[in-house]
């Protein structure tokens, strides 16, 4: 018999209505549970109880030394984490940088609160408990499962605000028919990276956005302000209009790493034009974020500058899980 260990961490899954104020995380992951589900028992207790978008990087480094923790347990088969959608492909993909476990972590969390009348946390723990218990799913890393399907972290973002389906991207691992979950791909696993250190949770990561009229000059406001890292989340597969190659060029030079990543839903960044465009902003310095996203290159950037990554050697160390 299987036993999977709950990490409560908040969110809508956990939260209830509270008059004009809204709805507020208040619920202990043990509302949240079942003691078993079939074959598969389980334990629950609480790392936080709070919306995923009030999490700083803090707060994701403790998500992930419990869940460390967790995995380290001999007694546990594996790990479901309930986390707000906001944030939770931060989360996910943190956990996953740093899975050095056999055992599955499996992320979950629901669009509609607990006391709801269509509530859909309970089908998703369940779900998600399935997931974490499924030998099958053993070497994936950190997943994502929600309304029925299991995709890596990786490349997970959440697409509709109110929709069943919250989260699109990554590879499909596995999807419920019936009853039955269904194994149908294995995730690309990277080298393990070291649990962030507690440097982490003051790293200044930026993220500035290049769009129709942009502010270079965002980006030596970050560098003042002391970034240490900026994404710039281009155009296309990556680009951005006028003024950035020569931002991207101060702010290298004053020691701020740039990662170039792109504000399209999918697809990887591939410097092809000039004039400002990714050609450019990659001769200025730019570090090219492969398939990541804005927001998981953003942790990846992170967890190496707490590790100690110098600049000399970060972009290697950068492209090494691009």
């Amino acid at each position: 018999m299987a036993h999977i260990q709950l990490l409560g961490t908040g969110g809508t899954i956990a939260s209830r209505g509270h008059g004009p104020g809204g709805s507020v995380a208040t619920d202990a992951s043990s509302s949240l549970v079942q003691t078993q589900y079939g074959d598969v028992t389980v334990s629950a207790r609480d790392v936080l109880t709070t919306g995923s978008y009030l999490l700083g990087l803090a707060d994701l480094r403790r998500i992930a030394e419990e869940v460390g923790e967790a995995l380290a347990d001999p007694g546990i088969d594996g790990v479901v984490v309930t986390h707000g959608t906001d944030t939770l492909e931060e989360t996910a993909f943190l956990l996953d940088l740093v899975h050095a476990s056999p055992k599955p972590v499996v992320l979950t969390g629901a669009q509609r609160t607990a006391d709801s009348p269509d509530a859909d946390g309970p089908r998703n723990v369940a779900e998600a408990v399935r997931a974490a218990a499924n030998e099958h799913l053993r070497e994936s890393g950190a997943l994502i499962s929600f309304n029925g399907t299991v995709r890596s972290a990786r490349g997970a973002r959440k697409v509709h605000t109110t929709a069943g389906s919250a989260f699109g991207g990554g590879i499909e691992v596995a999807h419920m028919a019936g009853d039955r979950l269904v194994v149908v791909a294995a995730p690309r696993r990277y080298p393990p990276m070291p649990m962030p250190k507690v440097a982490f949770d003051g790293v200044r990561a930026e993220i500035i956005t290049a769009y129709p009229g942009a502010t270079p000059e965002l980006m030596d406001y970050a560098v003042r302000l002391g970034s240490r890292v900026v994404v710039l989340a281009g155009t296309g597969v990556g680009n951005a209009g006028p003024g950035f190659a020569d931002a991207v060029k101060r702010a290298t030079e004053n020691g701020c790493i740039v990662v170039l990543s792109t504000r399209a839903p999918w697809g990887p960044i591939v410097p092809t034009y000039g004039n400002g465009g990714g050609i450019d902003l990659v001769a200025a310095g730019a570090i090219p974020a492969g398939d990541l996203n804005p927001f998981q290159a953003r942790i990846l950037a992170a967890v190496l500058l707490s590790c100690g990554t110098g600049t000399e050697e970060f972009p290697a160390a950068f492209k090494t899980y691009c």
